[in-house]
């Protein structure tokens, strides 16, 4: 854009610089996540339930769908 571009539209220049400052938004996100990361307690983590089921289990409603989309 060139001058003239800026005399007919004075908000080029308020957009220009909302773009620019929103740009590193993203990054002062992830600083301010690994800063309160390391100044939290290990006592505020609390530890997964060890009867807590992981993964994959076959229940009656997806045995229910894998009858069902059988072809």
């Amino acid at each position: 854009m060139n001058d003239k571009d800026t005399e007919r539209n004075p908000n080029t220049v308020a957009r220009r610089r909302f773009l620019a400052a929103a740009a590193g938004v993203p990054a002062l996100t992830v600083a301010g996540a690994l800063m309160a990361g390391k100044s939290a307690p290990a006592s505020s983590i609390a530890p997964a339930a060890p009867d807590a089921p992981t993964g994959y289990r076959e229940t009656e409603h997806i045995r229910k769908y894998y009858s069902t989309a059988a072809f």
